[in-house]
């Protein structure tokens, strides 16, 4: 682990050794593993201010996270330590630090800027969970499923079956045969169903949660695309990794190849996005 000062600044002094050798990693790819109470985020905090402080253009960070509760409170932590080392100039800096949020809220927001790129039109309709719950259960309705006198999933199941299979990046049957499979003789129905879904959010120019995540992911597979995003931050960090999934592993790859300027931070025993597809 390389270190960028031979002392530690004084503005680190309140945290512990480790916490210190991970605010003053370099450039490569860091991961902070360590359970609940111990200053994770704390420390990450430090990171991006220790950055700013030295020298990162905010701009150029983006900071992420699972809620934008969280989000909030990481720029508020990163604006006072920045503060207390620069004043007023600190906290003007951070000012900058406009790419901090969830991995959702990203996305939608580099969906919209470069939509004419992937055929999106940028004035698309973000859906809910609730709202897409609906949609899922109109098009069970127009299929006419659930006629019959076995009781078809229910739209809530249909959806997280849906979910499950985008973010885990896999098929219909392996996201069943793993997570529900009670409703591994509804397949061939279930394909229908999630094709008709697909079509109807396209139709209505409607994008869920999961495409937010889909397409930037998509973004990285395109050569220039892919350039332009990975050119567009220095430094990637995000907190509570435990709860990303290989969608989200994916995005982050295609963002930074040789994991230059990535600091994860994350305890495995927090893990609370299963749901999601989250892996360990």
């Amino acid at each position: 682990m390389s270190l960028a000062l031979s002392e530690p600044p004084a503005y680190l002094d309140r945290l512990n050794p480790e916490q210190r050798a991970a605010v003053l990693h370099g450039s490569g790819p860091l991961l902070v593993i360590a359970g609940a109470g111990s200053g994770k985020t704390n420390t990450l905090a430090h990171r991006v201010a220790h950055l700013i402080v030295g020298g990162a253009d905010p701009r150029r960070v983006l900071l992420m996270t699972f809620s934008r509760r969280a989000a909030a409170e990481m720029t508020g932590r990163v604006a006072r330590i920045a503060a207390a080392v620069m004043g007023d100039k600190g906290r003007s800096l951070t000012e900058g630090l406009t790419w901090a949020g969830t991995f959702h809220a990203v996305g939608a927001r580099l969906l919209r800027e470069h939509a004419a790129e992937i055929g999106l039109d940028p004035g698309f309709t973000i859906l809910d969970r609730d709202d897409s719950a609906d949609l899922m259960q109109f098009c069970r309705h127009q299929l006419g499923l659930g006629r019959g006198e076995k009781r078809f999933p229910a739209k809530g199941t249909c959806l997280a079956i849906y979910s499950r299979a985008v973010n885990a990046r896999t098929g219909l049957e392996p996201a069943l045969a793993e997570s529900f499979p009670w409703c591994a003789g509804w397949a061939a129905e279930l394909k229908a169903l999630f094709a008709a879904y697909v079509e109807a959010k396209q139709a209505g120019n409607m994008l869920d949660y999961d495409d937010l995540l889909l397409y930037w992911a998509e973004m990285g597979t395109e050569p220039d695309l892919a350039a332009a995003l990975q050119a567009r931050f220095d430094h990637v960090l995000i907190d509570e990794y435990q709860d990303t999934n290989r969608l989200q592993a994916a995005i982050l790859a295609a963002l930074k190849p040789d994991g230059r300027g990535v600091t994860v931070v994350g305890d495995d025993a927090q893990s609370i996005y299963a749901f999601r597809a989250a892996e360990i």
